[in-house]
């Protein structure tokens, strides 16, 4: 039996689960701005208690790894890695963005097609990868500036269904039969379920000490402009 926590901060929600063999059986989240921080901790408490453990009885922490927020990710990683150290248990890292096509997969039965995740990085640039129906990567995960000729290739090879916070904003952009967008959020925690059990029971696992998530970018700190 693996019992997993499930930790999820990659974008605006912020989300903790409890999956025991690859099922979740709790779950807490909000979506709301800069609330990761002084909520997590009281979401695993929520989940922890709604599935009536203890600390002692999990067998592993899994965190979303990115790409994703900064800071989010920072928050998400830190909290995992330091309930690792403290309980002396594995680490699992979730790919967001396969997380988020394992979550849209799960609500679309019989689905033929590609999934293309996206998580809005500002403006017309998303985080984005593309998946099949097995999640298996199609090319690779990258930092993606959209315009009317992204994806044309795939979209002419087939159907792709483009799903999370920075899909909707490309919708006016990408103009082809082949092309639909989910209005719905897969950023879940209870969406790593079955990736987190499979990565446990690989034994795929990270550094603890060392692990850092995956930002596909350089955080660039701005300040805002003075008043004139």
């Amino acid at each position: 039996m693996a019992t997993i926590l499930q930790l999820e901060t990659a974008t605006q929600v912020c989300s903790a689960a409890i999956s025991i063999n690859g099922e979740t059986v709790a779950l807490k989240e909000q979506m709301a701005s800069n609330i990761h921080a002084g909520s997590l901790t009281l979401f695993i408490k929520d989940v922890m208690d709604t599935a009536g453990l203890k600390f002692t009885d999990l067998d592993a922490i899994a965190v979303s790894k990115g790409p994703g927020s900064y800071t989010g990710l920072r928050i998400g990683v830190s909290t995992a890695k330091g309930l690792c150290f403290a309980l002396d248990l594995p680490l699992i890292g979730v790919d967001t963005l396969q997380m988020m096509s394992a979550g849209f997969l799960a609500t679309q039965e019989g689905y033929e097609g590609s999934i293309c995740a996206m998580i809005d990085a500002r403006r017309m640039e998303v985080f984005t990868a593309l998946f099949d129906t097995q999640l298996n990567y199609i090319g690779t995960t990258e930092a993606k500036i959209i315009d009317e000729h992204s994806f044309i290739n795939e979209l002419n090879a087939g159907k792709i269904t483009f799903i999370g916070d920075g899909a909707l904003k490309c919708a006016a952009v990408i103009q082809n039969a082949n092309a639909s967008f989910s209005e719905l959020n897969f950023n879940s925690a209870a969406n790593m379920s079955k990736l987190a059990f499979k990565a446990y029971n690989n034994a795929e696992f990270e550094d603890v000490a060392y692990f850092e998530p995956f930002y596909l970018k350089d955080f660039v700190l701005t300040t805002p402009k003075k008043k004139v």
